[in-house]
């Protein structure tokens, strides 16, 4: 599993453990496909052939966007407006999954379990 270069040691450590489950929200997918198309990011090649390769190589577990998680969004103390944040920060609550990120509000939220990207 290639990783980038600006990602921590330890976080690099963590991810290419073999013990560690990779889970990705299908809001950060939707997120990369806006950036995609706004040039914000640039992608080696196409969007959806780099989900179906996650698919297929089991090194990604594609987390549900569930009633659940949409529910536990307010119950979050967030400091973000940000709704894909939000659903971010909740489908980590809600699957007991630690969220990496380097954006300092997600850091901060309490119960939140989280790794400094």
């Amino acid at each position: 599993m290639s990783l980038p270069e600006r990602l921590r040691p330890s976080v690099r450590r963590v991810l290419q453990d073999p013990e560690s489950e990779r889970w990705l929200s299908p809001v950060s997918v939707w997120e990369a496909a806006l950036l995609h198309r706004k040039r914000r990011i640039a992608l080696p090649r196409g969007l959806e052939a780099i989900v179906a390769e996650l698919n297929e190589s089991e090194a990604i577990r594609f987390a549900p966007l569930t009633a659940e998680i949409a529910l536990a969004v307010p119950r979050l103390e967030l400091s973000t407006n940000d709704p894909a944040d939000n659903f971010i920060a909740a489908t980590a609550a809600v699957n007991g999954l630690t969220l990496v990120t380097a954006d300092v509000r997600l850091l901060r939220v309490p119960g939140l379990d989280t790794l400094r990207a």
